[in-house]
């Protein structure tokens, strides 16, 4: 990632959450609750939001695994590290870690997680490093663990469908928009019962698949 690029999500962190609530339509953050059910982790199993951002999802799947189970959150922007550790103080979660890195560079061991969530930000990676960060997160999760990856439909209304795109524009990702589309051939041959579902609200879609080529 460039110095640039993490100087943008370094400011971006500070309206990240209207954003996202702009464009999902998610006031009640229900949301985080229906991906992290998807995610199928039971008490005291280990976690991984990648791309965590202000740690929203992190949070609730702390709060799913118990104070015995460990949530990591990774995400390389400190900006948006330091949102997610405001929240988790707020909250009282004591369980959630978050660390500093790339998707496509995760700094844990092999089948190290129950499970993997990112929610409304794989398409902002590129299209090489995608299909890394895909393999990274097959790496690290044990065997029949799910990833669970929640992305934005088109935005209905004009001026979120314009920061929509502005926010592509700024990433430079010429594939994201097709991503969005297509984004089920992703997961390649690392995962098998891959799912596809809409959001409760109808302004996200689900997609997830569990290791196992």
């Amino acid at each position: 990632m460039s110095s640039l690029r993490r100087l943008y999500y370094d400011f971006f962190s500070e309206v990240y959450d209207f954003i996202i609530r702009l464009h999902s339509r998610d006031k009640e953050g229900s949301l985080r609750t229906f991906i992290t059910e998807k995610t199928n982790l039971s008490k005291g199993q280990r976690a991984l939001d990648l791309c965590t951002g202000t740690g929203s999802v992190a949070i609730e799947l702390a709060k799913h695994v118990g104070g015995e189970g460990l949530v990591v959150g990774l995400d390389f922007s400190h900006g948006m590290l330091d949102k997610a550790k405001e929240k988790a103080r707020k909250s009282e979660i004591n369980h959630l870690h978050l660390v500093q890195g790339n998707a496509s560079q995760l700094p844990f061991r092999s089948s190290s997680f129950h499970g993997a969530a990112c929610s409304h930000a794989f398409y902002e990676l590129k299209g090489r490093e995608r299909a890394i960060a895909i393999h990274e997160v097959a790496r690290v999760l044990k065997e029949g663990g799910r990833f669970c990856l929640m992305e934005h439909t088109k935005p209905e209304k004009p001026f979120a469908r314009l920061l929509f795109y502005v926010r592509i524009f700024f990433l430079g990702s010429k594939d994201a928009r097709r991503f969005l589309m297509e984004e089920g051939s992703i997961f390649g041959e690392s995962f098998k019962n891959i799912t596809k579902m809409m959001s409760p609200t109808g302004k996200s879609k689900l997609i997830y698949g569990e290791k196992g080529g």
